[in-house]
C-alpha cells in the first residue's frame, strides 16, 4: 500500500523535544523524542509487554519508560529494564527507526534500517537558505495522500477553488502546459500570458497585466516543490528573465498515516524583503487560505470515496501529470514487492 524504502517527513524539528510525540506513519505507530544531546530518535510506539503506546510514558535520561508497567527501552529499541525481575524475556525489544534532520524537518526511514541513506533525502536546500524567510505548518488531513498529490499537479482548479486568492479569470484553453515525465520525477509547467493579476499578485502592486508561471516538481513518494510567480507582461519572464518578477517557492510533503489520513507539511521560502517589510507573514496568510480551501476539497473527495471506493473517475486532459505520478508510485510499489518476494 505504501512505499517503505524512502525518507518521509515525520515532524517539524520544533515539534520534537523531550516530551514523547506519538504519530502513525504508513499504518505503523511511532514515538519521536530527543535525546539529552539534542539528537532526534524514533521507536515503535508500542510496548512489547501489553502494546501500550510508549508516547504516554516518560523519558529517563535517553531511555523511554512505558507508562503502564514500567518496561524501559533504549534508543536502539532494546529493552533494558523489566521492573520486578532481572531477566529480559526474549522478544521484548522493539523496532527503532533511522531519523535525520534537514531544513527544519525531522525525516524518518520506514524501511529496513540497513538501507537508510540520508543523502537520498529530497533536495530542498532553499528551505535552509539564509537569504530566505521560511514559514510553514503541519496539518492532519482526513484523506489519502495521493489526492493531495493530484491537486498539486493539476492547478487548473485554482480558478474554481481559489477565486479570492490565486485564482485567475484566464480560460483553461489559454493556459500553456508542459509535462516533463521521467522514471522517478515529473516537472509540470503552466504559463498564463498577459492576464489580469489574481488577487494575491494584485496586492504586490502590479499596475497592469502579468505573465504568470507555476512550475511544479514531483518526486516520490509525495514531495512537491512549486515555483510560482508573475512578472509584468512583456518583461521577458517566459524567455527566462525573472529579474522583474515576484516569485515564491512552496514545498509540500505528504506522509501517509493510513489509507485515508495524511500528515501534511508545507512551507514557503521567500527572499528577504526590504528592511521592515515582512513579506513572508503576509504571503503565508494568503497561501494558508488556499491550503484550507484545498483541504475542504480533499476531505470531501475522501468521504465520497469511502462511500463508493470503486467509483470510476473520468480522466481529462489536465490529469496527465497526476496520472503519471500515480503510475510512478504503482511501478515503485511493484518493484518493492518483487524484491520482498525474492
Amino acid at each position: 500500500m505504501f512505499l517503505q524504502n524512502y525518507w518521509y517527513v515525520a515532524a517539524w524539528a520544533h515539534e520534537v523535544d523531550r516530551l514523547p510525540l506519538g504519530r502513525i506513519f504508513l499504518n505503523k505507530p511511532v514515538v519521536l523524542f530527543r535525546k539529552q544531546d539534542g539528537a532526534a530518535a524514533a521507536l515503535e510506539d508500542r510496548c512489547s509487554h501489553r502494546c501500550y503506546p510508549l508516547h504516554k510514558g516518560r523519558l529517563i535520561d535517553d531511555n523511554l519508560e512505558c507508562g503502564y508497567h514500567g518496561l524501559t527501552f533504549d534508543c536502539s529499541g532494546r529493552c533494558v529494564k523489566v521492573p520486578g525481575q532481572s531477566h529480559i524475556p526474549p522478544g521484548a525489544d522493539i523496532h527503532a527507526y533511522p531519523v535525520a534532520e534537514r531544513w527544519g524537518l525531522v525525516w524518518i526511514w520506514m524501511g529496513p534500517p540497513a538501507l537508510a541513506d540520508a543523502s537520498a533525502i529530497v533536495d530542498w536546500h532553499l528551505m535552509g537558505d539564509p537569504h530566505r524567510d521560511v514559514k510553514g505548518e503541519y496539518l492532519h488531513v482526513k484523506c489519502n495522500y495521493q489526492l493531495i498529490t493530484d491537486n498539486l499537479l493539476d492547478l487548473s482548479h485554482l480558478t474554481y477553488v481559489h477565486p479570492r486568492t490565486l485564482g485567475s479569470s484566464a480560460k483553461v484553453d489559454e493556459v500553456k502546459i508542459k509535462n516533463e515525465i521521467a522514471a522517478d520525477s515529473i516537472v509540470n509547467s503552466r504559463w498564463l500570458i498577459d492576464i489580469a493579476p489574481p488577487p494575491t499578485y494584485a496586492r504586490a502592486n502590479f499596475k497592469g497585466n502579468v505573465d504568470r508561471w507555476q512550475i511544479t516538481t514531483f518526486r516520490p513518494p509525495a514531495f512537491l516543490s512549486l515555483y510560482a510567480g508573475a512578472a509584468a507582461t512583456g518583461s521577458g519572464a517566459p524567455e527566462g528573465n525573472f529579474n522583474e518578477a515576484v516569485g515564491l517557492h512552496t514545498f509540500n510533503a505528504m506522509t501517509p498515516e493510513t489509507a485515508t489520513t495524511t500528515h501534511y507539511f508545507w512551507a514557503i521560502a521567500q527572499e528577504h524583503g526590504p528592511a521592515g517589510e515582512n513579506l513572508t507573514d503576509a504571503i503565508f496568510l494568503d497561501i494558508q487560505k488556499t491550503v484550507q480551501e484545498d483541504i475542504a476539497v480533499f476531505e470531501a473527495q475522501q468521504r465520497s470515496l469511502d462511500l463508493k471506493p470503486d467509483a470510476p473517475m473520468t480522466a481529462i486532459k489536465s490529469d496527465a501529470a497526476p496520472l503519471a505520478a500515480r503510475r510512478i508510485i504503482d511501478r515503485l510499489l511493484d518493484l518493492e514487492m518483487s524484491s520482498l518476494r525474492c
